[in-house]
């Protein structure tokens, strides 16, 4: 049962590619080039490929959904932490974790456990109380040891398969609302935080 996981859930972690877009990169020319953040982020992997981008003439582009934008909102304002953890580097994943005022955000990271262990420790709660959402195999090992582990409706069927949940959005079309909505439920505190979302926006 996924319900009582959720209950106890204070922290929800996301993959980006895949879960917070739909899993497509584009690249295009970068006519001021690439922000220096990025590059520096990147050399760090010595060209390995899969990390992002070491190009001053590239840059990297992602599509997000509004709803999923309004879903972190709502999280924080039930008092949920939120933070993303992918391997890929892009300045627009910054650039949205920024917008969205996310609490933790790792990238260009091949070892998402130790990450994810990290982030506890800096949170001060244990792994039954976080949730993680996640599409592909290499996110299995946070899934694998986290207390409630969500796969997108997208998601390889390995992933699925060991999911306590599947949302019934697509990544990039509405997954992490589902995600935030399930959990808010769950503890009963979705209409609460709505109405305190409404008012937010009206004021």
């Amino acid at each position: 049962m996924s319900k009582p996981r959720a209950k106890k859930i204070k922290l929800i972690l996301f993959d980006v590619d895949g879960v917070l877009t739909d899993g497509k990169i584009w690249i295009f020319p970068s006519p001021s080039g690439a922000p220096q953040s990025v590059l520096e982020q990147s050399a760090q992997h010595g060209g390995q490929g899969g990390f992002g981008l070491n190009s001053a003439s590239l840059i990297e582009a992602k599509g997000f959904h509004a709803h999923d934008g309004t879903a972190i909102s709502l999280a924080r304002l039930a008092g949920l932490k939120t933070g993303l953890i992918t391997k890929r580097i892009s300045e627009t994943v910054a650039l949205r974790a920024r917008d969205l005022k996310i609490d933790h955000v790792h990238q260009g990271i091949q070892d998402k456990a130790g990450v994810f262990r990290q982030i506890l420790e800096k949170e001060g709660i244990t792994a039954a109380e976080a949730a993680f959402v996640g599409d592909d195999v290499i996110d299995l090992p946070v899934m694998r040891r986290c207390g409630l582990a969500i796969a997108v409706k997208n998601a390889r069927a390995e992933v699925k398969s060991e999911a306590h949940w599947i949302t019934p959005h697509a990544g990039g079309d509405g997954a992490a609302r589902d995600a935030v909505e399930y959990i808010l439920k769950a503890q009963g505190k979705w209409k609460k935080v709505v109405g305190e979302y409404i008012l937010e926006r009206s004021t």
